[in-house]
């Protein structure tokens, strides 16, 4: 790849990106602000979205996937999250969700599971956080017993995304000893005993997915539905966090980007003593801060997801930096279109408030961006030592 290459996309990822972007401007948009205030999970569309490949996107295609690159996916969930970002965020764990079956998963096993996620007829939740335990993960008690061919769960898992809705549950539960080598991974089905669901939690955004605390309480789930070898749970869900990290912050470039597309024609159109108010060089300083930054973090997003289709040394380390810049320039652009806005930008029918609410989670969730620096800073210590 030559230096001018790794700025500009090829034929195959500007279709990709455009497939996703008509997508979401003709089957999202429209109904994004209706789903938001109904707090409605539009399993139907997204299941439309799944007929292009968006249902498997870096998954082996003898299961049905589309075997991209995590470069397409970003490019994928940028696109998709121009039209509602919780929509794909919500497509976006589910895909993480499937590549850890498609990693780490016997061949039986994604026979068995990927070839439905892939379709979308079932989707998948990602089960790591739990109420005693968020950025501190490996201290995670949810507890398998071996008990023959079955393990017996019990514990909870809170803020879990589609909970209730979803299909197939991917959990981290402690089979062994305290800390991140007694942990392993679990496919956990919806149907099974003893899985139960708290309420529906009412959140300041992303009122298009529901999240739920799920329960296990004496749930009996078969051997045969661990993902490897007990006791590299930590290590699975370490490994699915530094792509859903790339995905998440792609969600908050494709929210900002359309808060700043919303806000050039807002601009355009309104007036203030006598002048439209793209005409006020304050403002048009304001636009392109809002510009550059987006530009930047998406620079910065494309570097850490070829580092992790390469497998680079450093690419935990560019995904946590690109997660923690792309999220906290996501919510600032929002933010900053609201106030351009003025007035109307708090006003639901505009759709400001809602890409505010929206991406202000992004900056917690897939690990807060103070564990991202954390992690970030660890590395350059362990490089330096």
């Amino acid at each position: 790849m030559t230096a001018i290459d790794q700025f500009s996309l090829n034929e195959d990822q500007r279709a990709i990106r455009d497939m996703a972007r008509d997508f979401a401007a003709e089957k999202i948009a429209p109904h994004a602000l209706q789903w938001d205030e109904d707090k409605h999970l539009p399993l139907d569309v997204i299941r439309e979205a799944a007929a292009l490949g968006i249902g498997g996107i870096y998954i082996r295609d003898d299961v049905g996937g589309s075997a991209m690159t995590r470069f397409d996916a970003a490019l994928i969930f940028e696109a998709l999250a121009t039209g509602c970002p919780s929509v794909s965020a919500f497509i976006s764990i589910h895909n993480m969700a499937a590549w850890m079956i498609d990693s780490y998963g016997s061949d039986a096993q994604r026979q068995r599971w990927l070839p439905k996620l892939c379709s979308m007829e079932q989707v998948a939740s990602y089960c790591l956080t739990e109420p005693g335990s968020g950025s501190d993960a490996a201290a995670l008690r949810t507890r398998a017993v071996r008990d023959g061919d079955h393990y017996i769960l019990n514990g909870q898992k809170q803020f879990i995304s589609g909970a209730g809705a979803n299909d197939l549950y991917v959990v981290m539960v402690r089979t062994g000893s305290d800390g991140p080598g007694g942990i392993s991974t679990l496919v956990v089905e919806k149907d099974t005993p003893g899985l139960s669901f708290g309420a529906n939690e009412r959140k300041m955004g992303w009122n298009a997915q529901p999240t739920r605390t799920v329960i296990f309480e004496n749930a009996r789930v078969p051997v045969a539905n661990r993902l490897g070898d007990e006791g590299i749970g930590f290590k699975i869900a370490m490994a699915g966090l530094d792509g859903g990290r790339l995905n998440i912050g792609a969600c908050s470039l494709g929210g900002a980007q359309a808060a700043l597309d919303k806000t050039l024609a807002y601009m355009k159109e309104r007036k203030a003593f006598g002048k439209r108010l793209d005409e006020f060089q304050a403002l048009q300083f304001r636009l392109a801060d809002m510009a550059t930054e987006l530009e930047a973090a998406r620079t910065l997003l494309w570097r850490a997801a070829a580092a992790l289709d390469r497998k680079d040394a450093d690419a935990t380390k560019l995904c946590a930096m690109a997660k923690r810049f792309a999220t906290d320039a996501g919510f600032g652009v929002a933010n900053e279109a609201l106030q351009l806005h003025g007035g109307y930008g708090y006003l639901a029918e505009y759709g400001i408030e809602k890409l505010v609410r929206d991406l202000r989670v992004h900056q917690i969730l897939e690990g807060t961006n103070e564990i991202m620096r954390l992690i970030v800073s660890r590395k350059l210590l362990e490089a330096n030592r």
